[in-house]
């Protein structure tokens, strides 16, 4: 088999694959996408970061009560 088979047995392995690809269980959903605008892109930007601050800010917390809070328990209780 020569080059010029291979790629074409290659192609059509690749078309055949995306041919039905707006057909199966998830064609709606893909129909259905679109490209978000700049005011739908900024707000789900706030949203996201919100919650990453928001979690970083637990996650600091809880760092700083194992740190600080938890022998100041033990010392403060005689452990």
């Amino acid at each position: 088999m020569d080059i010029m088979e291979k790629t074409f047995y290659l192609q059509k392995r690749l078309e055949g694959r995306t041919k039905n690809l707006g057909k199966g269980k998830y064609g709606r959903v893909l129909r259905m996408a679109r490209k978000p605008g700049k005011e739908e892109y900024v707000k789900t930007l706030q949203i996201t970061g919100a919650g990453l601050a928001l979690i970083g800010a637990l996650g600091f917390v809880i760092f700083l009560f194992w740190k600080e809070g938890l022998p100041f328990l033990g010392d403060l209780l005689g452990l």
